[in-house]
């Protein structure tokens, strides 16, 4: 079966989670691409992209095949391409600069109301001054201007009109709460490099964007995938990837490699202080939410089937690694490619018959192969002679593969 008889219409849902959310994303559609044959990841009938799923998901549609996108994310490669992370961190002067300028006004009023205004309190006052904060630490224009390049170096057109297949960016408008799917007709007059900047302008980090008089921000404020966007247009197949869950100390499992792991076995979460605290909070809202929608998505899309991807809720590496730190971006990468290889041979019994309805094919070899890696997927080694170590191994790793279904079964919804 070839990559181009798959048949029925798959879509691909990306939700967000910061550069470490994108380089899951990244592992775990490379295991898909390689795995899965007759699925095409660049012939989608469309495409869902939040915040950083957003970033993934156009080049997808612009034509970059998982490997191309990780050779340009991960590897920085080529270098004319390459994605540098610290264009995320420059300091958004501009927003400092029109917040500074309000100061003086914002000051004589709040004085004025403290000494002349009835029932004015001194908390009241103060509040005044909240309109000279500004409302992003770093400038999310950088990251419009990396994508408009990277797409126009790559022959592409800045046009959600000019692409084969639909692309959605979902943001949030600002001043209404909506959720606006840039993408679908009526919002795609606008360029693809900003709507990706809108739905990745996270409140507080990035100023909200402004496109045609209105105010975006991030498209997972209201829904974490936005998964029914695309079973509204009929999708038969609806592949979702979401990067972040919360983490069970419970499901911890021991590290394979001897690298020492950052969580301690039976230590507590609220010893990593607040940081950790708040994004386990953060963790656990989001994905709530994300699994009321998907139960309520296999009620009011029967017809559709609706295959969820992500990290095992015990699985430290994700969990206890700084979102924005891009120095051990490898081996999470490479992380995420091995853990979806595992999930796919866990779940085969489920998936296998899944796939079928749709003309796809689950390549069980390719998962059985212990040697593949995806940071040398050009140079994989054969499978080495089986040997009584081996078939020892292969005990202990069924034996794994039951104990992991059974986790995954009582943490996953799959419609």
């Amino acid at each position: 079966m070839t990559r181009e008889e798959s048949s029925g219409r798959i879509g691909l849902a990306l939700a967000g989670g910061g550069p470490l959310g994108a380089i899951y994303e990244i592992g775990a559609l490379c295991a898909l691409d390689e795995a899965v044959n007759g699925l095409n990841l660049n012939n989608m009938k469309m495409y869902v992209g939040v915040s950083a799923g957003g970033i993934v998901a156009t080049g997808l549609a612009h034509g970059l095949t998982p490997t191309q996108i990780c050779k340009l994310f991960i590897d920085g490669e080529p270098k004319e391409f390459a994605f540098d992370p610290s264009i995320l961190l420059r300091p958004a002067v501009s927003e400092y600069w029109f917040r500074m300028k309000k100061v003086p006004g914002l000051l004589t009023a709040a004085v004025s109301d403290f000494f002349f205004r009835d029932g004015a309190t001194l908390m009241s006052c103060i509040e005044r001054l909240g309109a000279a904060i500004p409302t992003g630490l770093f400038n999310g224009d950088e990251l419009h201007y990396w994508m408009g390049d990277l797409i126009a170096k790559g022959g592409g057109d800045n046009d959600f009109r000019s692409l084969r297949h639909r692309l959605v960016l979902v943001a949030t408008d600002l001043d209404s709460g909506e959720s606006i799917p840039f993408g679908m007709p009526g919002h795609d007059d606008v360029p693809i490099s900003r709507a990706v900047q809108a739905s990745a302008s996270l409140p507080g980090l990035f100023p909200p964007v402004k496109l045609q008089g209105r105010h975006y921000v991030d498209g997972a404020l209201k829904k974490t995938i936005h998964a029914s966007i695309a079973l509204k247009e009929g999708m038969d197949l609806l592949l979702c990837l979401n990067p972040l869950v919360p983490f069970d100390s419970r499901l911890s499992s021991k590290p394979r490699s001897n690298r020492r792991s950052k969580h301690q076995s039976g230590s507590r979460l609220m010893d990593g202080g607040l940081p950790i605290v708040l994004s386990q909070t953060f963790r656990s809202m989001i994905h709530s939410r994300m699994e009321i929608g998907m139960t309520r998505y296999s009620h009011q899309y029967p017809n559709s089937d609706i295959v969820l991807f992500e990290p095992q809720h015990g699985d430290g590496e994700f969990f206890f690694t700084n979102p924005f730190s891009y120095s051990s971006r490898r081996r999470l990468c490479e992380h995420a490619y091995q853990r979806t290889r595992e999930e796919l041979w866990v779940r085969r019994h489920e998936l296998v018959p899944i796939f079928e309805r749709h003309g796809l094919e689950l390549n069980l070899d390719c998962l059985r192969n212990p040697t593949l890696s995806l940071m040398n997927r050009q140079h994989h080694a054969e499978p080495r002679a089986k040997s009584i170590i081996s078939n020892v191994e292969e005990l202990e790793d069924t034996l794994q593969d039951l104990e992991r279904f059974v986790k995954i079964s009582k943490t996953r919804k799959v419609a």
